[in-house]
């Protein structure tokens, strides 16, 4: 026992120094400021490719196009690519008449993702030997008019580089605003500080920047989750080529479109399990990018000091009890001075000290046994015994955003709907029919000034009684595709097409009685 506590000491002492370091190294970044002044005289213009991913994000591609038009770089040295992955929202009308983006539609065979629809257009560039460097980035994100020339400074000393995402806060509820706000003191604290120390930081696929010649060598990308997203950070600095942070490189996102999810705990684990044998090697930031896989969260700190203080008060160890309390406030007094470092107003700090809060609900509600417990008193209610999912967009007052619908049969032969969007659910109540259901959940999204861009929120659709319970069929009145059709068009309520109109109202009761008004 005193043996394990002693290497517990160790491991948390040796972290302790670990944040002192980079605590006091950060407060030395005028690397960055220098670089973002003198980028501007750079004589030497890498050619860039910038990949642009897109699904069913119209507006902010939109957008996104104007601000890279606007850029204050040689338009000689770059060359956009846009992605639009099975489409739906008239995307491709962008670019009718646009030849200054190169676009690869895909359509007819499905949502791709982002990791396969990128490796097929790489194949086509791997060609093209004019190209320096890959640009890629998420059609959601925003930039300034320097970002080129900022990304082309950046590559002088890094084969590889990520950047600093800005949040729009405004429409996140407060659990994702603390997410929002932990997210930004990583990003000023941790990963800026260990650029400047020369050692790795993971890439995000929302915003990456990479050499050609380096993307040639590893022959892959791996931008599927982000998980993959560790793995190939790891497969970076182990071959040499490790990914590093640069806060000049700025993007901005609407909160709503932001992801806050982290690597799995069992991933880290297992990514270090089998990277442990390639440790023998003089690649000292792959070793380090391998041993920080074992960085401790706020709650193994905590849990960690309180049993080391409690043992060594009552029981003999290898320093006294004053020795460990001494080294817990250190690592207090470094986190007073990371708060410095990361560059957080009052408010952040509030939300960041809630953090742990947050953490320790969401370990406790994700542990085996309770996870367990809580899907069975979901299941004893009225267990789901069909359940059809079918993707789907929303329109929000900052443009249209991808949700998915779950239609769902309960064992009872009643009917529910629940909406996803992003890690949130909302499920309507149990109701004798679907319509019923779907009126519920639209009702719920007036409060929030949603639409569903489906069927049955459309002005052209009409409901028809087809003598099911559910009433899920309809007619589409509008004259798309073709105005040739001598037929309304049979439909769906949860069917969509890119010439959807809201409806004024949608009451689908008024409707059917209005039916069968026009009928007697």
């Amino acid at each position: 026992m005193n043996f394990i506590l002693y290497l517990i000491y160790l491991y948390l002492i040796i972290y302790t120094l670990y944040l002192l370091i980079l605590s006091v190294r950060n407060f030395k970044d005028r690397p960055f400021s220098i670089e973002r002044k003198y980028s501007k005289y750079d004589d030497v213009k890498k050619n860039f490719a910038v990949i642009i991913y897109s699904h069913n994000h119209r507006s902010c591609l939109e957008e996104l196009i104007e601000q890279i038009k606007m850029q204050d770089y040689p338009l000689a040295n770059f060359k956009v690519y846009a992605i639009l992955d099975d489409c739906n929202d008239g995307s491709e009308k962008l670019f009718e008449h646009d030849s200054f983006v190169h676009v690869l539609n895909i359509q007819d065979v499905g949502l791709l993702g982002k990791n396969q629809a990128i490796s097929m257009l790489l194949e086509e560039l791997k060609k093209d030997e004019t190209i320096d460097a890959y640009i890629f980035i998420d059609g959601i994100r925003k930039i300034e008019p320097n970002f080129l020339t900022l990304a082309n400074a950046s590559l002088r000393k890094a084969d590889a580089v990520t950047g600093e995402v800005n949040i729009n806060r405004e429409s996140l509820d407060i659990v994702d605003k603390i997410k929002a706000v932990h997210k930004k003191y990583l990003a000023n604290f941790i990963k800026q500080a260990r650029t400047l120390l020369g050692l790795a930081t993971n890439i995000d696929s929302g915003l990456f920047i990479i050499k050609k010649s380096v993307l040639d060598e590893l022959e892959q990308i791996n931008f599927k989750d982000i998980n993959s997203e560790l793995e190939f950070s790891l497969l970076l600095s182990k071959s040499g080529h490790k990914c590093v942070y640069n806060p000049n490189i700025q993007s901005y996102i609407l909160g709503q479109d932001c992801s806050f999810k982290t690597p799995r705990l069992t991933k880290r684990f297992n990514l270090l399990k089998n990277n442990f044998k390639n440790l023998k090697t003089i690649n000292f930031a792959f070793i380090e990018h391998i041993c920080s896989l074992l960085n401790p969260n706020c709650w193994t700190l905590i849990v960690g000091y309180a049993l080391l203080i409690g043992y060594s008060y009552h029981y003999s160890f290898i320093v006294r009890c004053n020795t460990v309390i001494f080294s817990a406030i250190i690592l207090l007094a470094v986190f007073g001075l990371s708060l410095i470092n990361a560059k957080l107003n009052s408010k952040e700090v509030l939300l960041l000290l809630i953090y742990p809060i947050y953490s320790i609900c969401h370990i406790i509600k994700n542990f085996p046994p309770i996870r367990k417990l809580l899907q069975k008193i979901g299941a004893g209610t009225d267990k789901e015994t069909d359940k059809l999912s079918i993707e789907a967009m929303v329109q929000t007052k900052h443009g249209d955003r991808n949700c998915q619908l779950e239609f769902i049969s309960t064992e009872s032969g009643l009917s529910k709907i629940r909406f996803i969007y992003k890690n949130k659910k909302y499920t309507t109540s149990s109701h004798l029919r679907m319509i019923d259901a779907l009126q519920q959940l639209k009702s719920k999204m007036d409060d929030y000034a949603l639409t569903l861009k489906i069927c049955s929120c459309c002005k052209n659709f009409t409901s028809c009684s087809d003598g099911s319970t559910n009433m899920l069929k309809g007619t589409c009145h509008n004259d798309f595709p073709s105005p040739l059709l001598s037929e309304q068009r049979t439909t769906l309520i949860w069917n969509s097409c890119s010439s959807f109109e809201p409806a004024e109202v949608n009451n689908f009761i008024e409707e059917m009685a209005q039916e069968v008004e026009n009928q007697e």
